[in-house]
């Protein structure tokens, strides 16, 4: 498995990489160094192997560095099969495979990010990535999407055909792991994870909870999430100011969120763009309504009305509205959350979703 982040690994694609193992296979996942973590790699008797890879931006210096070292690695591993995941993994580990055609590729996309934002100054960079992609996708066998506005973009600019393309429903979510809890005590939280990125809708949860605040000083706004190197980044001075105002209870990172979600009401993602968004799946299983943006990988979240909302993306005012229309309506929390639980488990289930990904990659008779 080829990934960048190595936390990523253990947070989103620990049941996957779990599942290979105890059906036999001998399992690699490459990644940004990290000799903190490698010990829990170890631990799920996975070999942990690293490689230099800048997750946000172009630098061809350090994208040549990338593309060499992922080339030696399936040089000395010979791997039978490569899932490779987010940007860089998938463009530059796809177009290393061409000098190793026995190797078995399937690209996982996990959301398009910023280049193929709509309003996008960078034309450029759209239609260079959209090159590479393309370039790559023609080595693999399968392009795995985790939402079907993601996969009609790219068969649109013409990156892949239909006939390559498969569809998932995200990473999956742990069932057990994350377990329904109850509605705690007022006052009311509204709760928000992800890393600290405009885009991640962070600077309009904040704008929403001032406005609420005018009339609702009680209620409580907490965001969970680390900061982000890239230009789209929140800075900390930015971060201690709302804290400062009292706007915004910032709790800095986990390893753990399920407390924070079971002391939350609802759960708040206004992100601009997911593949689909693994915090809001959490929720879902612990069976809070989530109020999130009508964004590729958000709404598949979320049926409108009954375990929450959609509002517009970048839209303060529509998001405030939400906010204080479930202040107004406790009563319906319980029942949106059960709602939740049940799109958790007839659609997000792990099990489930390992299973359609390990057939996608004719792997099924491996998996128990």
């Amino acid at each position: 498995m080829l990934g960048a982040e190595p936390l990523s690994f253990l947070f989103f694609r620990h049941e996957l990489l779990k599942a290979w193992k105890s059906a036999g296979l001998i399992t690699l996942a490459a990644g940004a160094p990290s000799s903190d973590l490698r010990s829990n790699f170890e631990r799920l008797g996975i070999k942990y192997l690293d490689y230099p890879v800048q997750r946000n931006g172009m630098n061809v210096p350090k994208d040549l560095k990338t593309f060499i070292s992922l080339w030696k690695i399936f040089r000395d591993q010979r791997p039978d099969v490569v899932l490779a995941y987010t940007i860089k993994p998938v463009i530059w580990g796809g177009l290393a495979l061409w000098f190793f055609p026995g190797i078995r590729f399937y690209a996982l996309i996990t959301g398009l990010g910023y280049a193929f934002q709509s309003g996008s100054r960078q034309g450029w960079l759209t239609s260079l990535v959209s090159l590479l992609y393309r370039l790559s996708f023609l080595r693999a066998e399968k392009v795995i999407f985790q939402n079907a506005e993601n996969l009609e973009e790219l068969v649109a600019r013409g990156c892949v055909s239909r006939g390559k393309c498969a569809r998932v429903y995200g990473s999956g979510i742990n069932l057990s792991h994350f377990c329904v809890a109850p509605l705690p005590a007022n006052p009311m939280v509204f709760l928000g994870i992800g890393r600290l990125l405009g885009d991640k809708g962070v600077r309009e949860f904040v704008n929403a909870a001032r406005w609420v605040h005018a009339e609702h000083p009680d209620v409580r706004f907490q965001w969970i999430g680390g900061s982000d190197p890239s230009p789209d980044g929140i800075s900390w001075d930015e971060v201690r100011y709302w804290q400062d105002e009292g706007v915004l209870e910032y709790l800095g990172m986990t390893s753990d969120v399920r407390p924070y979600l079971a002391a939350c009401h609802v759960f708040v993602l206004p992100s601009y763009h997911e593949g689909m968004p693994h915090s809001t799946l959490e929720a879902l299983a612990t069976g809070r309504a989530v109020l999130t943006t009508d964004v590729p990988g958000c709404r598949e979240t979320v049926e409108q009305g009954l375990n929450g909302f959609l509002v517009p993306k970048a839209d303060t005012a529509a998001l405030a509205e939400r906010i204080i229309w479930f202040i107004k309506h406790p009563e319906v929390l319980l029942e949106m959350g059960q709602a939740s639980r049940r799109l958790a488990e007839e659609r997000f289930d792990v099990h489930k979703v390992n299973a359609e990904m390990l057939r996608i990659m004719r792997l099924e008779c491996v998996y128990h």
